[in-house]
């Protein structure tokens, strides 16, 4: 499958694979992030995410949305870039943008069966995991790989190149 029909312009469109894939008794695993620069503790967390069930959904937020949680100079990679790079991943099934600054509207309507985020949240800290928890599915963490993130990529190119 080529790594473009991966990709969803919105959660309406994302809505009747989701609704396929549940009736086929797949059990749809969630997770959301930037992605900007994507490195070995993304690749392990989204790896470990997909154990949790048999299909991983993405929410990536848009550059917009970005720019407002992160400032002007991110994200570095544009939206379009980090999609393809995610859904060509083996164990993403789907990638979903979202331009609000939280994923909750998102959850809300795609109701996954597992949310996930990295051990750096707490449970009750993570967006949408009432509305996950209500519905009977799970809220889980997956312990990060230490020494990886964007931010820490990014502040070692500046510090290089200074």
């Amino acid at each position: 499958m080529p790594t473009s029909d991966k990709i969803y312009a919105s959660e309406q469109v994302l809505l009747p694979v989701i609704s396929t894939w549940k009736t086929a008794g797949n059990k749809v695993v969630f997770t959301n992030g930037c992605f900007d620069i994507v490195h070995l503790g993304h690749l392990d967390y989204l790896e470990k995410a997909r154990q949790l069930g048999h299909k991983l959904v993405v929410g990536l937020n848009t550059d917009d949305s970005i720019k407002r949680l992160k400032g002007s100079s991110r994200p570095i990679i544009p939206q379009i870039a980090r999609a393809r790079l995610l859904a060509a991943l083996e164990f993403v099934d789907a990638v979903v943008l979202f331009g609000d600054d939280t994923p909750l509207q998102l959850i809300k309507t795609l109701l996954p069966d597992v949310l996930t985020k990295g051990n750096d949240y707490a449970i009750e800290n993570i967006i949408g995991a009432d509305v996950v928890l209500a519905k009977g599915g799970s809220v889980e963490t997956i312990e990060l790989v230490e020494g990886y993130s964007t931010s820490s990529i990014i502040e070692k190119i500046l510090t290089v190149h200074q």
